[in-house]
């Protein structure tokens, strides 16, 4: 398993181009989507434990893929994405899973900043001495 593998889902391509280019720049491998289900379907062949979901997407939410994502993967670390943020919304988001919740637009530093968190965490938590999914 490649600790420093991402999911980035989003349904604006400009933004999703821009955050692979920045996170593969960083070492990082990134895998994008712009639908959930298309990640989905990824998720069926990838393990990935650090998402970055874009709460507004076509057909399927980015809080439905994270209730989805979770039944299978408890330990992965899903971030949440959203140009709209009121505390309904967050608290929704902390009750389908997600571990953080950034609001467009984003520093990128601090998504980078929280996907090395991850990684860190990752590591300690040993998670790649297991099958996680």
């Amino acid at each position: 398993m490649n600790p420093k593998k991402v999911l980035i889902v989003d349904d604006e391509p400009a933004i999703l181009g821009t955050l692979q280019q920045i996170f593969e720049r960083s070492g990082y491998q990134a895998l994008t989507a712009e639908s959930a289900e298309t990640a989905l379907g990824m998720l069926e062949n990838e393990t990935v434990m650090i998402m970055f979901l874009d709460l507004n997407l076509p057909g399927m939410s980015g809080v439905d893929l994270c209730r989805l994502i979770r039944k299978k993967n408890r330990i992965a670390i899903i971030h949440a994405l959203t140009g709209y943020v009121n505390i309904f919304g967050q608290i929704e988001c902390r009750e389908a899973g997600f571990d953080d919740f950034f609001v467009k637009p984003v520093d990128i530093n601090v998504l980078l900043k929280a996907a090395e968190s991850a990684v860190e965490k990752l590591h300690r938590w040993k998670v790649d001495e297991y099958e996680v999914m």
